[in-house]
C-alpha cells in the first residue's frame, strides 16, 4: 500500500478480524473495512466463514465460492477479492499441502471422512477455516509462501462468527497445538496463533448503542485480551443524530415543551391539530430523550475501554453496494492510516477515541 501505514492506529496490522453481535450490521461493516483498506490503494481480501453470502449480497455479486473471486476495483486501483471458506474443500487443501494426499483426499471425500471431521468435530472445523485465511496471508504474489516477492494481499478481513462465539473461534488452534504435540498439525496451529495474537492481527467489534449489544461487545473485549488477542477498533453502527438539541431534550424529559409552539407549527405545517396529536408528540419527544441519554450512558462504557471508536450512520434506504462505499468513506481515516484524519465528535459519524487510547 502506498499510503503512510505509520497513521494508523496499528501499524503493521494485515488480518482485520470484524465480529459483533447478530443483527449489528457486522458483515456490512466488514465490506465497508475492506474498501477503505483497498482505498490506499491495495489488493484485500474478504472473507466470510459462515456460509451465509452475506458479502457477496452487500457487494451485489454472485454468490462467493471456494476461489478467490474480484468483487470491486477502486477508481485509484485498489481492488477486493472475496472468499466463502468452506471446511471441506480447507480441509482437501490442508490434506494436499502438508501430507500429498490429493487424490487420497478425494477418496476420502468419496467415503464421507471429510464430512465426518469437519460436522462431528467443530473444533477442527474451525482450525480449518482459520488454516485458509492463514494460508492467503503468506501467500506472495508468485504463488509461493517464502522469497521476496510481494504478498498476494496487503490486507485480509475476516467477516467472523458473531461476539458469543470470537474468542473460541480465534483461540481454537492454540488448543489444537496443546493435543497434538508434534507434526505438521502442531506446527500450522502454534503458526496460526502466533499470528492471531501477533501486531498483525486486530479483531474490531460491531455494536449498536444498545444495552445488550454493548455489554456483549465489552465482554468480549475483556476475553479477548484474556486470551492475549488484540482487539482493534469499536465500530457503532446505525447511528442516529438526535432529533432535538440539548436544550429541547432537557425540556422534552422533563415535559416542558410549549405546546402553544408546537400546535402553531403543526397548523403551519397544513397538518390538522387536536389535543391527542399534541400529547402523542410530547410523549414521542419524551421517550426520544431517554433513548438519547440511554445511547450516551452506552457510549461511555465504551470510551471507558480506551479503544478506538467509529460511528457510522443509520442508512435510511438500507444497505447497497453504493451505501457501503459511503460507509467505507467513513472508515478510510482509521482502516487506511491517512495522516490528515482529524478525528469528529461521537454520536455523530466519524472517528473518536475512547479515553486513553
Amino acid at each position: 500500500m502506498t499510503t503512510d501505514r505509520e497513521a494508523s492506529p496499528w501499524p503493521g496490522a494485515r488480518l482485520h478480524v470484524v465480529t459483533g453481535k447478530g443483527g449489528t450490521g457486522k458483515t456490512t461493516v466488514a465490506a465497508a473495512v475492506a474498501l477503505a483498506l483497498a482505498s490506499a490503494p491495495g489488493r484485500v481480501l474478504v472473507a466470510e466463514v459462515e456460509g451465509r453470502q452475506g458479502i457477496s449480497q452487500t457487494f451485489d455479486v454472485p454468490p462467493l465460492g471456494t476461489e478467490e473471486t474480484r468483487i470491486a476495483r477502486l477508481g485509484g486501483g485498489g481492488e477486493v477479492v472475496g472468499l466463502s471458506v468452506d471446511p471441506k474443500t480447507a480441509l482437501l487443501e490442508y490434506l494436499q499441502l502438508f501430507y500429498k494426499l490429493g487424490r487420497a483426499g478425494r477418496l476420502l471425500e468419496k467415503f464421507g471422512a471429510i464430512d465426518f471431521a469437519t460436522t462431528i468435530a467443530p473444533g477442527v472445523r474451525d482450525v480449518l477455516l482459520i488454516g485458509r485465511i492463514y494460508e492467503a496471508n503468506r501467500r506472495r504474489r508468485d504463488g509461493r509462501h517464502k522469497g521476496d516477492a510481494p504478498a498476494a494481499f496487503d490486507a485480509l478481513v475476516l467477516d467472523a462468527p458473531p461476539t458469543g462465539r470470537i474468542g473460541r473461534f480465534l483461540s481454537v488452534n492454540s488448543e489444537v497445538a496443546d493435543l497434538a504435540r508434534v507434526g505438521p498439525i502442531h506446527s500450522q496451529a502454534e503458526s496460526i496463533t502466533r499470528l492471531l495474537r501477533s501486531a498483525q492481527t486486530r479483531v474490531h467489534l460491531v455494536t449498536l448503542l444498545e444495552e445488550m449489544p454493548v455489554q456483549e461487545t465489552l465482554e468480549s473485549i475483556d476475553e479477548l485480551r484474556g486470551k492475549g488477542l488484540r482487539p482493534g477498533a469499536i465500530i457503532v453502527n446505525m447511528v442516529r443524530e438526535p432529533l432535538l438539541d440539548d436544550a429541547a431534550l432537557d425540556s422534552a424529559r422533563a415535559g416542558r415543551l410549549h405546546k402553544a409552539s408546537i400546535r402553531t407549527q403543526l397548523a403551519d405545517a397544513g397538518v390538522p391539530v387536536t389535543a391527542e396529536l399534541v400529547d402523542g408528540l410530547l410523549e414521542e419527544a419524551r421517550d426520544h430523550a431517554e433513548r438519547v441519554d440511554l445511547e450516551r450512558e452506552q457510549l461511555a462504557l465504551l470510551e471507558a475501554t480506551g479503544l478506538p471508536i467509529v460511528a457510522l450512520p443509520a442508512l435510511a434506504g438500507g444497505v447497497d453496494a453504493g451505501s457501503v462505499r459511503e460507509l467505507a468513506d467513513l472508515l478510510v481515516p482509521l482502516f487506511a492510516g491517512h495522516p490528515d484524519a482529524t478525528p469528529s465528535g461521537l454520536p455523530a459519524s466519524g472517528v473518536g477515541t475512547g479515553a486513553g487510547a
